[in-house]
């Protein structure tokens, strides 16, 4: 198995106030893992780091065999699907579901100039088809339910067929039945050993 996190002594400050201390863990390819904890335990901001969104104070973080610091985020970021309430507000609320799956392929959280061919915008109707949203494809993202937003997201973050998978609180804000649906994809998709490691 391949090493696709390694976190060493991360530690993460804002100002005065530590977020994560000495963090050390590894993850390898094809794991699937839970994190656990309260409310501001610092869970999103090392999720942030393993997403190369966020660089520690203290410490190394290697993601997918670089070092955070020393490497490319932009070119390291679509290789890792990332799925979040703090990417949430990151979309225009104007651009449609189909173009926020779409723009995972350059990474970015809005479209400007890029166009997509015919494959790639098959291959993003067919993730929003495997969630249940394929449906809301041509509405705006900001008129989306809270559960059909983070479905989209989910759906984005496999776009690239990314190599580390992070989705943090998918099931936040939804409704019952919206979370049954959402727990019932992502035990297939984490029962699947071709899936990247979640």
């Amino acid at each position: 198995m391949n090493v696709v996190v390694d976190l060493q002594s991360v530690s993460v400050r804002r100002g005065p106030k530590t977020i994560l201390r000495k963090i050390t863990w590894r993850v390898e390819s094809g794991e699937r893992w839970v994190l656990l904890g309260a409310n501001g335990a610092g869970k999103t901001t090392l999720l942030q780091v393993m997403a190369a969104r966020m660089h520690p104070s203290e410490g190394t973080a290697t993601i997918l065999g670089n070092q955070l610091g020393r490497v490319d985020v932009f070119g390291l970021r679509p290789r890792i699907g990332l799925a979040s309430a703090a990417l949430t507000d990151r979309f225009p609320r104007t651009e449609v579901a189909l173009d926020v799956v779409r723009t995972a392929l350059s990474g970015s959280t809005g479209r400007w100039r890029e166009s997509y061919d015919e494959a790639e915008t098959e291959r993003a109707l067919r993730l929003l088809e495997e969630f249940g949203v394929k449906d809301v494809a041509a509405r705006p993202f900001g008129t989306l339910s809270t559960g059909e937003k983070t479905r989209v997201q989910i759906a984005r973050a496999l776009m690239t067929d990314p190599e580390l998978l992070l989705l943090d609180e998918p099931g936040a804000g939804l409704d019952l039945g919206g979370r049954e649906r959402l727990v019932a994809a992502l035990a297939e998709l984490a029962s699947d050993p071709n899936r990247p490691a979640l």
